[in-house]
């Protein structure tokens, strides 16, 4: 239950905090009033406070999350597919036979909804999710995905990437045909990179796909803990090459931190020259990475985010996968990701403006909507009952409020009982 009711008309909001970085500000975190009219935050300059006035006891203000790298079509498949031995190898051959044997539309489509129905409850009102997209599956997946986009429509933003690995593109062979079935379903054109000798080819077919049909782009980059893998700075040099300009995301980069510095540095220094924007997602690499039997892991997985920061690269953080062989657990809960990031990657004792990690930079990336707790912009906000940081990752925030539109909404988890039928 949430911690505060909230009247159903008009009302304000004293005693709340936010971070400052959250509204243009310096500072970490400072006093907020809100005055929620009409369903949009509203300015109170020309008249009185609306509705009923509700001291909220210096909780956190937060605008709704946007999740930026997710895998919505893998959700939930444990119990039918889990992880043999908690490896990256094991994810992927796993995901790869459960695909095979399961992934008609109705079974996508089921998993997918109860996803988004976590991901709204929790807080978070725009969502990018990678499909996995070897022919057939593209056929299937991206046109269950615009069905869903359609029915959330008004609730979660929705945008879809492809996922392929390098070695199958190529613009005069089938992932042409796929590059077309994204650019019919307004999606996002991605792939996954690792060393291979035509690399530069591949990558150079990728962009002019993506050029030629006027698309974003995604990448899967260097998701291991061999310091030898290195295609980010391919990737880098070669938007720097071409002049591609349209909006490039690069996700994980975890061999970064094993790297050298003469390896990692320049690397990062391209990067900031590309305009490439970074996600790092946190709790799926602490499960995968430097995973060996018997053996305590060494290196926490995620790549160098306070490096990239300082070079003026846009970083976020994500979801990434949930409950699925490549990270057995996640409920698509940001504030989880958030409170996790913050532990993970040390970003306390940092830089003030970290919060825009988790709003503002993904937002800006992927270009949806930026929700802010500006005048004039939809009351769509979660607040916590924490008044502090220490407050806000000791717990799981499970009491918190969700507004949308002005409303609190219903916050009830769908039963994980729900999906038994398409575990058997």
């Amino acid at each position: 239950m949430d911690f505060r009711a909230l009247p159903s008309g008009d009302y304000t909001l004293s005693n709340l905090k936010t971070p400052a970085c959250l509204t243009g500000q310096d500072g970490d975190l400072i006093p907020l009033t809100l005055h929620v009219s009409g369903g949009q935050i509203a300015a109170t300059a020309s008249g009185p406070e609306p509705g009923p006035v509700i001291d909220m006891g210096g909780a956190i203000a937060l605008p709704c999350f946007t999740d930026m790298h997710t895998h919505l079509d893998k959700g939930h498949i444990w119990p039918r597919a889990a992880n043999p031995d908690g490896t990256f190898m094991g994810a992927l051959t796993t995901v790869g036979a459960d695909r095979a044997a399961n992934w008609q539309a109705e079974d996508v489509r089921r998993r997918m909804d109860f996803s988004l129905r976590c991901a709204f409850a929790h807080g978070t009102s725009a969502i990018r999710t990678h499909l996995d997209s070897i022919a057939p599956q593209d056929a299937i997946s991206f046109p269950v995905f615009a069905e869903l986009r359609e029915t959330w429509a008004g609730r979660i933003d929705l945008q879809a990437a492809c996922l392929v690995g390098i070695e199958g593109v190529d613009d005069t062979g089938p992932y042409r045909r796929t590059a077309d079935i994204v650019a019919d379903h307004g999606g996002v054109l991605g792939c996954v990179t690792y060393p291979m000798p035509d690399l530069k080819d591949r990558l150079l077919a990728f962009f002019r796909l993506a050029e030629a049909r006027g698309l974003h782009t995604d990448i899967h980059v260097d998701e291991t803990g061999d310091p030898s893998v290195a295609t980010l700075r391919v990737i880098a040099e070669t938007v720097l090459e071409t002049g591609f300009s349209l909006p490039l995301t690069v996700g994980h980069c975890c061999s970064l931190a094993v790297q050298d510095e003469a390896e990692w540095a320049p690397t990062l220094d391209l990067v900031a020259r590309a305009g490439i924007n970074v996600v790092s997602l946190p709790m799926c690499n602490m499960y995968l990475q430097d995973r060996m039997p018997g053996r305590t892991p060494r290196w926490r997985g995620v790549t160098l985010v306070h490096e990239m920061r300082a070079r003026g690269i846009n970083v976020s953080f994500a979801s990434d996968n949930t409950r699925d062989p490549f990270y057995a657990y996640g409920d698509m809960d940001m504030v989880e990701v958030m409170r996790e990031a913050t532990r993970i990657a040390h970003l306390d004792h940092s830089a003030a403006d970290w919060p825009r990690a988790f709003f503002h930079n993904p937002a800006a990336a992927c270009g949806f909507a930026q929700t802010t707790l500006a005048h004039g912009q939809p009351a769509d906000l979660v607040i916590c009952k924490a008044r502090s940081w220490t407050e806000l990752f000791s717990r799981p925030q499970s009491d918190r409020i969700v507004i949308r539109n002005g409303r609190a909404i219903d916050r009830t988890l769908p039963d994980y009982a729900e999906l038994d039928d398409l575990m058997s």
